[in-house]
């Protein structure tokens, strides 16, 4: 289990954990770690390197057996990556030659072909037509350039604290985690259930995780709303903790009943209009009476009461009813007076009430409630709503991601909202935000963390390697990008399409790389695999001095067989490498970002590269379009997966320079120029440099939502 402990922090922190072990000369055993660490694009820091070479041999070599397989599969060299064409990018012929020679291979000399062709059951279609290690012996040795990626693995504390700390930060995040973050959160819950605990636990998904952990403990559950206490029998129902799917409730034990019925009666108690939030899930609350059998705790009457309402026996006029009824009957006034007693979502009707407020003192009223509780409202709730406005009125289509990953975008057809408005709003949320700040500090920002989105939710990113919230902007380097596929079925025949779309000024496509255009545009497409018992790959290159097109848009299509969510691995990457530097197909040291695909669509549309006056760069969409049950290919789906990039591109999105320029106003502020850190500093950046002093603060996209204030 320390082993398992020990991939979570490496992976999500960057750090080893304290190695122990009797002292020695470890020096030979760490250079070689770290040899074999640089092939794959990872090094060990100058203090790592340092307590690794004091440490006897066999720790040394113990570590390095446990951390190399991590990394590996951290970037997607875990696997073999095959190619259908042995020697791509070179050699591949164009597509009506291929499509002619795999046809030849089926006839005898002289034969005329008179009968249909499935072409996709062609003996030498879909299939690797050469083992692994020919591929490998047919390419040039990668020459290594000083643009390939360096990862600085760091030296971290003994792994119970490291762990703690974690947890923690994981447990305190402000912002709503990533499903598979709130995995790690779940299993980090279990060890850390008798050390320290969290201050707060803002985010309400996460309260029922620890609570969880703090039933099984017999703790006193932290609940103050009766939905905590739903969420919580959902979550030990191995249900859905969000609420958005119907649970089936599990029979509960005896003191687990008796547990949360407790907390409800102590809710509902202390605060009985809090019955009124029991109508906004009265099915599922239904269905959860039917197994706490409230009816044998005579003791808990206030308890009882919630599915007295659930079932109608009792009318309890909810929250948001009212506030509905009142919009309803055009008194926005009214409906934002009422809204006060609810800060977070007076924020969030915001654009409602605004775009419905009649004339100015209407208008006037609104704004006044907005003054009047700001301060009681999350920083996510207004950074988002922040970002919201800074949308308004630009002509941008809407998006919306859901939990799932899956994308929509529709034209914005809101009645407009005056601009002075807008301004009045965004300048008290600007203002608010700064008080929050904290000030005195040094923070040496990296230039290219500044258009590093916020993450105002993590819900619906997929983990993976280098990966940046959505929306997020980074530089791309080298001549060459070169974009991966890897999948390994489960139970049954299962073809991904790796895709690639060229998009003009206008997102419109003029043109796309596939297996049905194996070379188009300065691009070349690696070959069809169509099923991967074993796994398969599949790859795009494309040499950007060639390219015509303005964007460049990957994606992943489920042809036919498994979904992301149904097979035993998937993933994407892109690769930046230089013309001359030759190599592999798939090379560690030039992978800049690596994303799993679990998403509950058929086409994945993980990025997107834009050229821009200063060259290429990368923008984040984290998205997938539902597509049809089989037979997705690019020809068919372009026009709704350029839509859908659109609206992700054309947004303005809070990036890190919207916050720094806020820090500026009571901190010093100042841009890393790449030299030596020499005092203990608040570094803003996309990794921790080497070297940086004892007692400095770090930030990194790891742990990036601690710079959003609460």
């Amino acid at each position: 289990m320390s082993g398992d402990l020990e991939e979570l922090i490496i992976r999500r922190t960057f750090r080893l954990p304290a190695v122990e072990g009797p002292v020695g000369d470890g020096a030979v055993a760490a250079r070689q770690f770290d040899a074999v660490l640089m092939s794959l694009g990872f090094k060990l820091s100058g203090e790592l390197f340092a307590r690794l070479s004091a440490l006897a041999a066999g720790p040394v070599i113990d570590a390095a057996v446990r951390v190399l397989p991590i990394v590996r599969e951290m970037v997607g060299a875990h696997v073999e990556h095959n190619v259908y064409f042995r020697d791509f990018p070179k050699n591949v012929p164009d597509t009506l030659e291929f499509w002619t020679d795999c046809v030849r291979g089926i006839l005898d000399v002289g034969d005329v072909l008179i009968r249909p062709v499935n072409l996709l059951s062609l003996p030498a279609y879909g299939s690797y037509q050469h083992e692994y290690a020919e591929m490998v012996a047919a390419h040039d040795e990668l020459i290594a350039s000083a643009g390939d990626r360096v990862t600085v693995l760091h030296a971290g504390a003994v792994l119970a604290e490291e762990v703690s700390a974690l947890y923690l930060a994981l447990a305190s995040s402000v912002t709503p985690l990533s499903e598979e973050d709130v995995a790690v959160l779940r299993e980090l819950a279990l060890h850390c259930a008798t050390g320290p605990q969290p201050v707060s636990i803002p985010v309400r998904e996460h309260r029922a995780i620890l609570n969880e952990v703090r039933l099984a403990a017999g703790a006193e559950l932290l609940v103050d709303t009766v939905t905590d206490v739903l969420r919580l029998a959902c979550l030990l129902s191995e249900g859905d903790v969000s609420l958005r799917a119907p649970t089936r409730f599990r029979s509960f034990r005896r003191p687990v009943r008796r547990a949360l019925l407790a907390a409800l009666d102590a809710v509902i108690d202390e605060n009985p209009a809090k019955l009124g939030d029991v109508g906004a899930y009265r099915e599922p609350w239904k269905r959860l009476g039917e197994r706490l059998h409230p009816h044998e705790y005579s003791r808990f009457i206030c308890a009882a009461e919630v599915f007295a309402v659930a079932r109608g026996e009792v009318r309890v006029p909810s929250f948001a009813g009212r506030v509905e009824r009142l919009l309803a009957d055009g008194d926005v006034a009214g409906a934002a007076t009422v809204l006060r007693s609810a800060p977070g979502l007076l924020f969030r009707s915001l654009d409602h009430l605004l775009r419905n407020a009649f004339g100015d003192a209407e208008q006037q009223e609104v704004l006044l409630a907005l003054d009047s509780v700001i301060t009681e409202v999350s920083g996510r709730v207004l950074l988002s709503v922040r970002e919201h406005l800074d949308n308004r009125g630009t002509g941008a289509r809407r998006i919306f991601a859901y939990r799932s990953g899956r994308g929509l975008s529709i034209p914005d057809l809101r009645y407009p909202i005056e601009a002075e408005v807008l301004d009045l709003v965004r300048q008290s949320i600007d203002a608010e935000i700064s008080r929050r700040l904290p000030v005195g500090l040094r923070i040496v920002l990296d230039p290219d963390m500044v258009e590093v989105a916020l993450p105002l939710s993590g819900k619906g990113i997929s983990g993976g390697f280098g990966m940046l919230p959505r929306g997020s902007i980074a530089p791309v380097t080298g001549d060459l990008l070169r974009f991966f596929v890897y999948w390994q079925e489960r139970a049954q025949r299962t073809d991904f399409d790796l895709s690639a779309v060229l998009l003009d000024g206008e997102f419109k496509a003029c043109g796309w790389l596939s297996y049905t255009n194996l070379t188009a545009m300065g691009g070349t497409h690696s070959g069809d695999i169509t099923s991967a018992p074993d796994g398969a790959s599949e790859f795009i290159d494309i040499r950007l001095d060639a390219v015509q097109a303005a964007m460049v848009l990957p994606q992943v299509n489920v042809y036919s067989g498994e979904g992301f969510e149904e097979v035993l691995e998937s993933f994407f990457g892109y690769m930046a490498r230089d013309a001359y530097q030759r190599g592999q197909p798939f090379e560690p040291t030039t992978v800049r970002a690596k994303s799993e695909l679990r998403g509950a669509g058929r086409i994945a549309l993980p990025l997107v590269f834009i050229r821009t006056v200063d060259g290429w760069r990368v923008k984040w969409l984290h998205l997938y379009l539902s597509g049809a049950p089989d037979f997705n290919r690019v020809e068919s789906n372009h026009v709704t997966a350029s839509a859908l990039a659109r609206a992700v591109v054309e947004r303005d999105y809070l990036h890190v320079g919207y916050l720094a320029g806020l820090l500026s106003a009571g901190n010093e502020v100042t841009l890393w120029d790449g030299g030596p850190i020499t005092e203990p500093v608040t570094f803003i950046g996309l990794a921790r440099p080497d070297g940086l002093p004892t007692g400095s603060q770090v930030i990194t996209p790891e742990n990036l939502r601690d710079v959003i204030p609460a």
